[in-house]
């Protein structure tokens, strides 16, 4: 019997360090690829509960929040992976020091008064700029907010569903796969490898609304501008503007505002029932701006640093 006992006690003693040397081996091997780990979770996540959530009833009935009940569903469950996989990951391969550094770099508010102008300011007036321009050509580039009936309506579901996103997207993109990216690459390259996943990411609601947003294009162009949009597009080059930011803040907080901004003035400005060539044009209009914002930005810290090397050497 004794020899029974120790049989059994040797035996789950050994299942127990196999089970912790499996975990172990997992841990590790998620620490060496920490961001397609989460690239790949943050997937999985968002859009398979965008899946479950949109269930079997088809294709989106519209463009915009309001036009879809399974909208704020599909919204809940895309939000719930970088949040989640960002968190969850920093507690696994940082520990507690980890975890408080991130809550530092959450709660980091206090810096140039500058920042948040920039941060705040620049998405509506940019995006109010592009479509100004636009609507000289055709009316139906103008503003959301100036051709809505339900003024107070619009502006209050932008602000909700931009903060919500603001919010729960930096925790992963910005909390933890902008700075393990740092470790390896530049600025730039962050942001625009960062902005490449991020915009494949928005590809489910880009796709569950294909049917409304194509209007009069054929399926197979849609696909093929919002193809290149994934890499090109606005959502790139203003992943590249978020990082810039970051670099000088090293605030989560302060790229929630900027994302928040950004997704609130998208609702509040788009065009009503804007649909195919249309969306097509804004797009890449858009687009276009951030890169020129992009470009000003990098000679600009390009000039910055030059003049301190010289400096230096005097």
């Amino acid at each position: 019997m004794k020899e029974i006992v120790q049989l059994s006690v040797h035996g789950a003693a050994g299942t127990s360090c196999a089970s912790t040397q499996g975990v172990g081996t997992v841990t590790e091997s998620i620490r060496r690829h920490a961001v397609l780990a989460y690239f790949a979770l943050t997937f999985a996540v968002s859009w398979g509960g965008g899946l479950l959530a949109v269930g079997g009833a088809g294709a989106m009935h519209g463009t915009t929040p309001g036009s879809d009940p399974r909208f704020v569903y599909a919204l809940m469950a895309m939000l719930a992976g970088p949040s989640i996989v960002g968190i969850t990951l920093t507690a696994l391969l940082s520990g507690p020091g980890g975890l408080r550094d991130f809550t530092s770099r959450l709660l980091a508010w206090r810096m140039d008064a500058r920042w948040y102008a920039v941060v705040l300011v620049i998405p509506p007036l940019l995006m109010t700029a592009v479509l100004l321009a636009l609507s000289l050509g055709s009316r139906a580039f103008l503003p959301g907010i100036f051709a809505s009936d339900q003024k107070a309506v619009l502006l209050f579901v932008s602000l909700a569903v931009g903060l919500l996103a603001g919010v729960l997207e930096e925790l992963g993109w910005t909390g933890f796969a902008i700075p393990a990216m740092r470790r390896r690459y530049s600025v730039a390259a962050t942001g625009v490898i960062v902005g490449i996943w991020w915009s494949a990411w928005h590809l489910f609601p880009n796709l569950w609304s294909m049917r409304a947003a194509a209007g009069e294009l054929a399926p197979p162009v849609y696909l093929a501008a919002t193809a290149i949009g994934v890499v090109v597009g606005y959502l790139t080059a203003y992943r590249v503007l978020m990082v810039w930011v970051y670099e000088h803040t090293h605030s989560i907080f302060v790229a929630m505002l900027m994302h928040a901004s950004f997704t609130t003035s998208l609702l509040m400005l788009n065009p009503i029932g804007l649909s195919g060539a249309h969306l097509v044009i804004y797009s890449f209009a858009l687009a276009a701006a951030v890169w020129v914002i992009v470009a000003i930005v990098a000679v600009r810290d390009r000039a910055h640093v030059r003049s301190l090397r010289l400096r230096r050497a005097a």
